[in-house]
Order: C-alpha cells, then sequence, then structure tokens
C-alpha cells in the first residue's frame, strides 16, 4: 500500500491529479478548518457545546458550498442533545450520495485547557512526521472538515458531482439512539454512503463488529458480616461467579468477544452486599451470535436462590460486513484509489460505527474514508497533516466517479 507520509503521484494526469494538486495548494486551509472545529468542544452530553460545533459545522459546508439546496435539522434528545444535520446539494450527475459523519467526541467539556502540547501544528509522530493534535480531531473532526472540501474542489474545478446529502449526527459516540432513524432513512434513498470515520493507516473499513452492552443488576440479602452472616446473601459475590459465565460465552474463533469493563456494589466492607451492578461489552461478527449470547446470559443463574439477577442487553449496532451490494462500490474507492498513486486496502476492525446500520439495510457503504492518524479516545489523538490533502483528493475523486450513480457488478 502506498504510504500516507508523502505525497502520492498520480498515475495519470487529468481530474483526479488537478484535484490532489488544488487540495495540496489549499492545506493550510484545511489545517485551520480542523482546528477552528476542534477548538469547539462538543462532547456527546454537552448540549451547549453540542449546539455551537452543529452551527459551526453548518457555516462551514455554506461557507465552503453555499446554502444547501435543502436541509433538515432534527433535535437531540434528554439522552442525546445533539441534532442531526442533513444538508443536501444537488449534483450534476443523477448518482445521490450520502457523506455521513458526526461532530460530538467522547472528551468531556474542559478537556482541551490541559490537552498534552496544545492543539496545533506542534507535533511529531514516532515516525517524525507532522501531526496536528486535539481532542476529537481524528475521531472524527478532520474527516468532517475533509467531506465538505471534497465536494467543493470538484465544484471549484467545474468537474462532475453526485446530489450529496451531508449527514452529520451529534450522538455517534453514545450509540446513536436519537440520530439512527434519520440516518436509515436518509441512506436508504441513496445510491451509496461514504463514512468519513477515522481510516486504518489509510485503509477503508469494510467490515465492523456489532456491538450490545449488557447491564448486569443483582440484588441479595443485607447482613452483618460478623455478626450473622448466614442472613445474608451476597449480590456481589453472586456476581462475581456470574461474571465467569457471561466471560465463558464469548467465542474468538467467531469474532465473539466479551468484556465485563464496570463493577459496583455494597456498602460497606462489613455489610453482606445487598446489591451489585455491572456493564459488559459484547462485540459480534457473525448476525447470529447475539441471540446465542443472549441465550448463554439468560441461563446464568446464583447459586443462592435468595439472590436476583436481571440482565437487559441492548444491541445497539448490527455487525457490518462486506456485502455483494458493497463490492461495487469499493471497486471505485479501489480505482479511485489508483488514479491518485495509491492502492486503498481495505479491513475489517472490532469497532463500531453508523456505517453498521448502513449495511443492515443492504445498502452499499464503505467506511474509514476520513483522517490519517491514531490515538482515538486517547490523550496522543492526532491526524498526520500532510495527508489531509490526500485524503480529501480521494474522497473528491470517489464522488465524481458517483455522478452517474453506481456501477453495477
Amino acid at each position: 500500500m502506498q504510504s500516507n507520509s508523502a505525497r502520492p503521484e498520480p498515475t495519470e494526469t487529468g481530474p483526479a491529479a488537478a484535484l490532489l494538486d488544488a487540495l495540496t495548494a489549499d492545506a493550510a486551509a484545511m489545517h485551520r478548518d480542523i482546528l477552528d472545529l476542534v477548538r469547539i468542544e462538543s462532547h456527546s452530553l454537552d448540549a451547549i457545546g453540542l449546539a455551537r460545533c452543529a452551527e459551526a459545522v453548518r457555516a462551514l459546508a455554506v461557507r465552503l458550498l453555499s446554502e444547501p439546496d435543502a436541509q433538515e435539522r432534527v433535535a437531540g434528545t434528554a439522552t442525546g442533545p445533539g441534532e442531526v444535520l442533513v444538508l443536501r446539494y444537488a449534483g450534476s450527475g443523477p448518482g445521490h450520495v450520502v457523506v455521513l459523519g458526526h461532530y460530538d467526541t467522547v472528551w468531556p467539556t474542559g478537556t482541551l485547557a490541559d490537552w498534552p502540547a496544545g492543539t496545533g501544528p506542534d507535533g511529531l509522530d514516532p515516525l517524525g512526521r507532522a501531526t496536528l493534535t486535539g481532542p476529537g480531531i481524528f475521531d472524527m473532526k478532520a474527516g468532517v472538515v475533509q467531506g465538505f472540501w471534497a465536494l467543493a474542489a470538484l465544484r471549484r474545478a467545474g468537474l462532475a458531482a453526485p446530489t450529496v446529502s451531508y449527514v452529520m449526527t451529534g450522538d455517534e459516540e453514545i450509540g446513536s439512539f436519537a440520530s439512527r432513524p434519520t440516518v436509515e432513512r436518509v441512506c436508504s434513498a441513496a445510491d451509496a454512503t461514504l463514512v468519513l470515520e477515522p481510516s486504518a493507516d489509510g485503509q477503508v473499513k469494510t467490515g465492523r463488529k456489532g456491538t450490545g452492552l449488557a447491564r448486569v443488576r443483582v440484588s441479595g440479602v443485607e447482613a452483618h458480616s460478623g455478626l450473622e452472616p448466614e442472613r445474608g446473601a451476597s449480590a456481589v459475590h453472586a456476581l462475581a461467579e456470574a461474571v465467569g459465565q457471561f466471560v465463558a460465552a464469548a467465542r474468538p474463533d467467531l469474532g465473539t468477544t466479551v468484556n465485563v469493563g464496570v463493577i459496583s456494589g455494597g456498602s460497606g466492607a462489613n455489610v453482606v452486599a445487598g446489591h451489585a451492578e455491572a456493564l459488559v461489552d459484547i462485540r459480534v461478527t457473525r448476525p447470529e451470535e447475539p441471540a446465542r449470547i443472549d441465550a448463554a446470559f439468560a441461563a446464568v443463574r446464583p447459586r443462592d436462590d435468595r439472590v436476583l439477577l436481571e440482565i437487559d442487553t441492548d444491541w445497539s449496532r448490527p455487525p457490518m460486513l462486506l456485502t455483494e451490494a458493497t463490492r461495487p462500490l469499493l471497486a471505485v474507492v479501489e480505482s479511485a484509489g489508483r488514479a491518485l498513486g495509491r492502492e486503498i486496502g481495505h479491513v475489517s476492525v472490532g469497532g463500531a460505527s453508523d456505517a453498521n446500520f448502513v449495511c443492515a439495510l443492504g445498502k452499499p457503504v464503505i467506511c474509514g474514508l476520513g483522517a490519517v492518524g491514531a490515538g482515538p479516545h486517547a490523550r496522543h489523538e492526532h491526524i498526520r497533516s500532510e495527508s489531509v490533502p490526500a485524503q480529501t483528493a480521494l474522497l473528491a475523486e470517489i464522488l465524481r466517479r458517483l455522478a452517474s450513480g453506481l456501477p453495477r457488478s
């Protein structure tokens, strides 16, 4: 695979080369737009920050592309206050493509103030390549900015473009419960969906695990642990026994993992615990695995029949697979990459995204068309600054090739 550490050399003269040249000349402006968006903190539960960031995303679109031909703003909810922006720009060809992203981040408001090395072009990765850093820059504010610049580049060059519906959500990091209906509705009416999640070092993502979250609640009987322990039934002990049974349901050979990530309970060291709770993260690759996991968890029984164990599992995202519907779209991505001097690989990853929903609709979808960098959800989160024009040119060239719709295999 062509490394993104240097400017790729197009294998042909023509539109792709021209797009890359123009976007390379605009690199500094794109970097400024990315950092401006990063400086607006937008944690998934911060209604004020999310509203400011949504306005900034829309303002960026208007500045680069003018007012949308049609727009929709879907309000968030109490548990996911970020609104969904749907901005539609009519194309010069009959194709219709959704460019899907999110502007919320995992970082609590106030993180920016003590971010390591500040937020600017002042870092280097382990190989000495220049980076831009900041909370949410890799996942995925750089991708959001690249998405708008890609269509702007096509328009400035007078090249063909499909109708593009930008769908920007504000609750992806907490499960997309409020935005999912809008994502599914808009994407189901399009020829293809391109998702601006971070790339895998320049590769796109055609597979993602499905996700489930099990909330386990255990109710026991409290008693004094010294005077009359026999009168008690420990919820903590029962949960400890159950944890091993939950983990035993994993099937790594099938791509199914189980992680008990949070445990709490009890009220004191000298009290037989009357309550305990756990949060269990479940990842699956195969569509039939959620039913097996549900059955395995339901079969877990405390040894003490005075203890009540309740499990509520929310399967938030189905698995994303490389389907026959997506293969023609992958071929377009690969051919666009070759025109830019790159071999675009594709991978499956353990994390989930809104691409999972689109795949479950049976629609063509490619994820990981956003930034090149590292450190999602970590303090070393960064993007490689020199990769921004190349990634944006790739997206622009894909859009150009979809102007007449998605070719059929």
